[in-house]
């Protein structure tokens, strides 16, 4: 998800720097050496323009803000949940990805709690103002439920020769499947599948390919899907064994239709701004330094924007007279 992106830059190296914005301690010494010194303002000076350092500012300014408003939406129980997941998935890299990433056990959970946080705010707007028409779009675009078989494999030379023996006359796709499929989840069964157009573990490219077939049908080519975190292309050959026939009422379908429409608006990036920028603006967040100006202006107009655009109108009314 995009908020997930958009909060990545919890680093913690900079975070000294809001000690700037305190006058008692302003001037404190951070390093000292024979005849110099760097102060924490000086440091400030120097990083506050630093990438990092905005991203470090955004996300606890984001944090504040969704904290204040929904903080009592997200348990101890799922930030714990989602830890323990990622540390499951990397497994003893872990610890060395943490450190990284700049990132302590507590930091890191802090910022699962802020995305926690967000996407829940998200979910809420999301749910609302739902119209008929939008159900009927969404329905529009979804198919039901199908049975299928895929093979996947990482060789194209290959996936052609498998995609040849498919297309033959009483080919055994189950077995053909078995003996060269990559996807250990699915080979043993003979690829087997079963999903609908809301699937996120079957990709979009396969999900075109078999909802085009007939029930019994191989498909007529193979299907490329790049991996857009590996950039590696895996190759896919398809068959169709069933379908379910469509309702025409889409109030049938009403409840996955709405998880649709939900799970569109939240990866929809203006969406997600303007979510953004309507918890930032009720928070009455105002920027006081021009150096950040550019990182909140997409969600809040800062103090120096707002007077620069007043001494402007200022100036234009005067010369009109």
């Amino acid at each position: 998800m995009k908020t997930k992106k958009f909060l990545a830059g919890a680093v913690t190296l900079l975070a000294v720097a809001t000690l700037a914005a305190c006058s008692s301690t302003a001037d404190k010494d951070i390093i000292t050496m024979k005849g110099q010194t760097i102060t924490v303002s000086e440091f400030y000076e120097k990083v506050k323009t630093n990438s990092a350092a905005q991203q470090v500012l955004l996300s606890m300014v984001v944090t504040e803000v969704f904290e204040a408003e929904y903080g009592d939406k997200v348990t101890e129980k799922e930030v714990n949940a989602e830890y323990d997941k990622k540390a499951k998935e990397l497994g003893e890299t872990f610890e060395s990805a943490l450190a990284s990433a700049g990132l302590t056990s507590e930091t890191f959970k802090q910022q699962i709690r802020t995305n926690l946080l967000v996407e829940y705010a998200l979910k809420q707007a999301a749910e609302k103002d739902i119209t008929d028409e939008d159900y009927k779009a969404a329905y529009e675009a979804y198919t039901p439920e199908v049975t299928a078989q895929i093979i996947k494999l990482d060789d194209e030379a290959k996936a052609k020769e498998v995609l040849a023996a498919a297309q033959a006359e009483g080919a055994d796709f189950a077995q053909l499947a078995k003996d060269n499929s990559t996807d250990t989840a699915t080979k043993e069964d003979g690829g087997t599948v079963k999903f609908d157009s809301t699937s996120t573990t079957v990709p979009t490219q396969v999900q075109t390919a078999i909802f085009a077939l007939e029930p019994g049908q191989v498909g007529a080519s193979v299907v490329n899907v790049v991996d857009m975190t590996t950039y590696q292309t895996s190759y896919y050959v398809v068959k169709l064994n069933s379908k379910t026939e469509k309702a025409t009422d889409w109030k049938e379908y009403k409840d996955t239709l709405k998880e649709i429409i939900v799970a569109q608006r939240q990866s929809d990036s203006t969406f997600v701004t303007n979510v953004l920028s309507e918890a930032l603006q009720n928070a009455n967040v105002k920027v006081k330094d021009e150096a950040f100006q550019n990182l909140l202006s997409q969600y809040i107009q800062s103090d120096t924007s707002s007077s620069s655009s007043s001494s402007t109108s200022s100036s234009s009314s005067s010369d009109s007279e």
